[in-house]
Protein backbone atom coordinates (compact mmCIF):
# COMPACT_ATOMS: atom_id res chain seq x y z
CA UNK A 1 0.00 0.00 0.00
CA UNK A 2 1.26 3.47 -0.92
CA UNK A 3 -0.49 6.42 0.72
CA UNK A 4 0.00 9.70 -1.12
CA UNK A 5 -1.34 13.14 -0.25
CA UNK A 6 -1.54 16.25 -2.42
CA UNK A 7 -1.72 19.60 -0.59
CA UNK A 8 -2.28 22.98 -2.16
CA UNK A 9 -4.53 25.98 -2.54
CA UNK A 10 -7.69 26.32 -4.60
CA UNK A 11 -6.86 26.82 -8.27
CA UNK A 12 -3.44 25.12 -8.20
CA UNK A 13 -4.66 21.88 -9.72
CA UNK A 14 -4.48 19.54 -6.74
CA UNK A 15 -7.59 17.60 -7.75
CA UNK A 16 -6.28 17.09 -11.30
CA UNK A 17 -2.93 15.92 -9.89
CA UNK A 18 -4.66 13.31 -7.74
CA UNK A 19 -6.71 12.12 -10.72
CA UNK A 20 -3.55 11.73 -12.81
CA UNK A 21 -1.84 9.69 -10.08
CA UNK A 22 -4.92 7.49 -9.62
CA UNK A 23 -5.25 6.92 -13.37
CA UNK A 24 -1.56 6.01 -13.72
CA UNK A 25 -1.87 3.57 -10.81
CA UNK A 26 -4.96 1.90 -12.29
CA UNK A 27 -3.18 1.70 -15.66
CA UNK A 28 -0.62 -0.45 -13.84
CA UNK A 29 -3.27 -2.72 -12.37
CA UNK A 30 -3.40 -1.26 -8.85
CA UNK A 31 -6.53 -0.68 -6.81
CA UNK A 32 -7.02 2.95 -5.82
CA UNK A 33 -9.05 4.88 -3.23
CA UNK A 34 -9.19 8.70 -3.48
CA UNK A 35 -10.94 11.64 -1.89
CA UNK A 36 -10.58 15.42 -1.74
CA UNK A 37 -11.12 17.86 1.12
CA UNK A 38 -11.86 21.12 -0.62
CA UNK A 39 -13.18 23.57 2.01
CA UNK A 40 -12.88 27.21 0.95
CA UNK A 41 -10.96 26.41 -2.22
CA UNK A 42 -12.60 29.12 -4.31
CA UNK A 43 -11.34 31.75 -1.87
CA UNK A 44 -7.75 30.53 -1.82
CA UNK A 45 -8.31 27.97 0.92
CA UNK A 46 -6.58 24.64 1.39
CA UNK A 47 -7.29 21.70 -0.89
CA UNK A 48 -6.07 18.26 0.15
CA UNK A 49 -6.36 15.05 -1.85
CA UNK A 50 -5.76 11.56 -0.47
CA UNK A 51 -4.71 8.73 -2.81
CA UNK A 52 -4.30 5.17 -1.51
CA UNK A 53 -2.72 2.73 -3.96
CA UNK A 54 -2.20 -1.01 -3.56
CA UNK A 55 -2.82 -4.52 -4.77
CA UNK A 56 -6.13 -6.05 -3.73
CA UNK A 57 -7.06 -3.32 -1.23
CA UNK A 58 -10.73 -4.31 -1.11
CA UNK A 59 -10.47 -4.38 2.69
CA UNK A 60 -9.43 -0.71 2.80
CA UNK A 61 -12.78 1.03 2.97
CA UNK A 62 -11.65 4.55 3.88
CA UNK A 63 -9.92 6.74 1.32
CA UNK A 64 -8.63 8.97 4.14
CA UNK A 65 -4.98 8.45 5.07
CA UNK A 66 -4.52 8.11 8.84
CA UNK A 67 -2.23 10.54 10.65
CA UNK A 68 1.41 9.50 10.36
CA UNK A 69 0.74 7.02 7.53
CA UNK A 70 1.41 9.03 4.34
CA UNK A 71 4.31 7.59 2.38
CA UNK A 72 4.39 10.67 0.20
CA UNK A 73 3.15 14.25 0.30
CA UNK A 74 3.34 16.60 -2.66
CA UNK A 75 2.82 20.18 -1.47
CA UNK A 76 2.29 23.00 -3.94
CA UNK A 77 3.12 25.65 -1.33
CA UNK A 78 5.32 25.70 1.83
CA UNK A 79 2.57 26.54 4.37
CA UNK A 80 0.37 23.77 2.96
CA UNK A 81 3.26 21.33 3.48
CA UNK A 82 3.52 22.38 7.12
CA UNK A 83 -0.25 22.05 7.59
CA UNK A 84 -0.22 18.43 6.43
CA UNK A 85 3.13 17.37 7.93
CA UNK A 86 1.48 15.34 10.72
CA UNK A 87 0.25 12.90 8.07
CA UNK A 88 3.77 12.07 6.83
CA UNK A 89 5.26 8.82 8.09
CA UNK A 90 8.74 8.86 9.62
CA UNK A 91 10.13 7.28 6.42
CA UNK A 92 7.94 9.26 4.01
CA UNK A 93 9.01 11.67 1.28
CA UNK A 94 7.78 15.25 1.01
CA UNK A 95 8.10 17.13 -2.29
CA UNK A 96 7.42 20.84 -1.75
CA UNK A 97 7.46 23.84 -4.08
CA UNK A 98 9.52 26.62 -2.50
CA UNK A 99 7.38 29.42 -3.97
CA UNK A 100 4.94 30.88 -1.44
CA UNK A 101 1.39 31.95 -2.23
CA UNK A 102 0.58 35.10 -0.28
CA UNK A 103 -2.66 34.79 1.72
CA UNK A 104 -5.62 36.93 0.69
CA UNK A 105 -6.76 39.76 2.95
CA UNK A 106 -3.98 39.26 5.50
CA UNK A 107 -2.14 42.23 6.97
CA UNK A 108 0.95 39.99 7.04
CA UNK A 109 0.40 38.67 3.53
CA UNK A 110 2.91 41.03 1.96
CA UNK A 111 5.76 39.81 4.17
CA UNK A 112 5.11 36.07 3.81
CA UNK A 113 7.63 34.43 1.49
CA UNK A 114 7.60 30.85 2.77
CA UNK A 115 11.18 30.95 4.09
CA UNK A 116 10.22 30.20 7.70
CA UNK A 117 8.05 27.28 6.53
CA UNK A 118 10.88 25.80 4.45
CA UNK A 119 13.27 26.17 7.41
CA UNK A 120 10.76 24.36 9.64
CA UNK A 121 10.38 21.56 7.09
CA UNK A 122 14.17 21.17 6.84
CA UNK A 123 14.34 20.75 10.60
CA UNK A 124 11.43 18.31 10.89
CA UNK A 125 11.50 16.22 7.69
CA UNK A 126 14.15 13.65 6.82
CA UNK A 127 12.71 12.86 3.36
CA UNK A 128 12.38 16.48 2.21
CA UNK A 129 12.74 17.37 -1.49
CA UNK A 130 12.54 21.11 -2.15
CA UNK A 131 11.73 22.08 -5.73
CA UNK A 132 12.66 25.64 -6.66
CA UNK A 133 9.41 27.07 -7.95
CA UNK A 134 10.85 30.21 -9.58
CA UNK A 135 11.51 28.65 -13.01
CA UNK A 136 8.25 26.70 -12.94
CA UNK A 137 6.21 29.80 -12.07
CA UNK A 138 7.99 31.89 -14.69
CA UNK A 139 7.48 29.37 -17.50
CA UNK A 140 4.52 27.19 -16.48
CA UNK A 141 2.51 28.86 -13.69
CA UNK A 142 -0.64 26.99 -14.75
CA UNK A 143 1.19 23.66 -14.92
CA UNK A 144 2.85 23.81 -11.49
CA UNK A 145 0.91 20.70 -10.49
CA UNK A 146 2.29 18.67 -13.39
CA UNK A 147 5.85 19.91 -12.85
CA UNK A 148 5.69 18.78 -9.22
CA UNK A 149 4.29 15.42 -10.34
CA UNK A 150 7.35 15.09 -12.58
CA UNK A 151 9.65 15.70 -9.60
CA UNK A 152 7.66 13.31 -7.41
CA UNK A 153 7.68 10.56 -10.07
CA UNK A 154 11.41 10.97 -10.56
CA UNK A 155 11.95 10.58 -6.80
CA UNK A 156 10.42 7.09 -6.95
CA UNK A 157 7.57 7.81 -4.57
CA UNK A 158 4.95 6.08 -6.74
CA UNK A 159 4.62 2.34 -7.44
CA UNK A 160 5.00 3.11 -11.16
CA UNK A 161 7.60 4.99 -13.18
CA UNK A 162 7.65 8.53 -14.55
CA UNK A 163 6.99 7.26 -18.08
CA UNK A 164 3.65 5.79 -17.03
CA UNK A 165 2.57 9.09 -15.48
CA UNK A 166 3.63 11.00 -18.59
CA UNK A 167 1.60 8.63 -20.79
CA UNK A 168 -1.41 9.23 -18.53
CA UNK A 169 -1.10 12.99 -19.09
CA UNK A 170 -1.59 12.47 -22.81
CA UNK A 171 -4.60 10.23 -22.22
CA UNK A 172 -6.45 12.52 -19.80
CA UNK A 173 -5.62 16.13 -20.70
CA UNK A 174 -7.24 17.92 -23.65
CA UNK A 175 -4.97 17.82 -26.68
CA UNK A 176 -4.26 21.57 -26.65
CA UNK A 177 -2.70 21.29 -23.16
CA UNK A 178 -0.56 18.18 -23.70
CA UNK A 179 2.60 19.80 -25.08
CA UNK A 180 2.95 22.44 -22.35
CA UNK A 181 2.20 19.91 -19.62
CA UNK A 182 4.70 17.39 -21.02
CA UNK A 183 7.34 20.14 -21.00
CA UNK A 184 6.43 21.13 -17.42
CA UNK A 185 6.59 17.47 -16.38
CA UNK A 186 10.11 17.11 -17.79
CA UNK A 187 11.15 20.36 -16.07
CA UNK A 188 10.00 18.89 -12.75
CA UNK A 189 12.06 15.75 -13.39
CA UNK A 190 15.14 17.89 -14.11
CA UNK A 191 14.63 20.06 -11.02
CA UNK A 192 14.46 16.93 -8.87
CA UNK A 193 17.91 15.88 -10.08
CA UNK A 194 19.28 19.41 -9.62
CA UNK A 195 18.12 19.35 -5.99
CA UNK A 196 19.70 15.94 -5.44
CA UNK A 197 23.13 16.68 -6.93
Amino acid sequence: MVNCMIAGIGGQGTVLASKLIAAAAMKNGFDVRTTETIGMAQRGGSVVSHIRIGENIAGIFSPIIPTGKADAIIAFEPAEAVRQLAFLSSRGKLVVCSTAVKPFGSSQGNSYDGTAMIDFLKEKTAGLIIIDGSEIMRRFAKALNVALLGAAAESGMFPFDAGTLKETLSEILPERFIEINNTAFELGRRLYHEYNK
